[in-house]
């Protein structure tokens, strides 16, 4: 009998151990939920000071076609807006021509058959 109890009271010990830890995980995944939130605001907020309405919606757009590319561009745009290197607000037409000097060559494939 005295086994059982001891036995419970180690199960007890080892749920309220492995709750408390599960509690201290679910903390520091919302402490780094909030911090990737906020990083984000603050990269929305930059790219809406540095570009025109309409070379966001361009952005946003290729942002669903090529995300790894389109955050390229992104950190690009803002690095140059940190860097001053930039003096005015870029529009549709200005975003094109950087996209078209960033996109690398299409290869073109030929194939031959014998």
């Amino acid at each position: 009998m005295d086994d059982d109890k001891e036995l419970q009271e180690i199960r007890r010990r080892k749920l309220e151990a492995l709750q408390q830890d599960q509690a201290d995980d679910g903390v520091q995944q919302a402490a780094q939920a909030q911090a990737d939130a906020q990083y984000e605001a603050q990269r929305q907020a930059v790219l809406r000071q540095i570009l025109a309405p309409d070379a966001r919606e361009r952005l946003a757009r290729l942002r669903t076609a090529r995300a790894d590319f389109a955050v390229a561009v992104e950190n690009q745009l803002i690095m140059l807006a940190q860097q001053g290197k930039l003096h005015a607000v870029i529009d549709d037409a200005s975003l094109v021509q950087i996209l078209e000097r960033l996109t690398p060559e299409k290869r073109e494939i030929k194939i031959t058959r014998r």
